[in-house]
């Protein structure tokens, strides 16, 4: 159930997203360790963001998951995500900040229960 949501100030095209999502999915998978059918990507392009006072490319994130996170892991993580946007949205990673949460399996439902 690890999610990723992810906000950028640059135009997405569906051909871009798709790589993104695709990308992003088997990277998050592989860093946690969870299946890729356990892994969500939601990405919103052209969200108004400024970023140290100018509106250059920049991105925010949020991944969420129950278990797996921790700092060995966390760097991993933006650090590979950070790369997925500057490979496919020229985003630089001094304008890309991700924020991590792990929480327990009570606070994030599925299937109409939680887990």
């Amino acid at each position: 159930m690890p999610t990723l949501n992810l906000f950028t100030n640059v135009p997405v095209d569906a051909v871009v997203a798709s790589d993104i999502l695709r990308d992003a999915t088997k990277a998050i998978a592989k860093i946690i360790g969870k299946p890729e059918s356990y892994v969500m990507i939601l990405l919103n392009g052209s969200v108004p963001i400024a970023f140290a006072g100018t509106e250059a490319p920049a991105a925010y994130g949020e991944l969420i998951s129950i278990g797996g996170l921790g700092q060995s892991v966390n760097g991993k993580l933006s650090s590979t995500v950070a790369e997925i946007l500057q490979t496919k949205l020229s985003i630089d990673g001094s304008r890309f900040y991700i924020k991590f949460y792990d929480v327990e399996r009570s606070f994030f439902g599925f299937n109409g229960s939680t887990f």
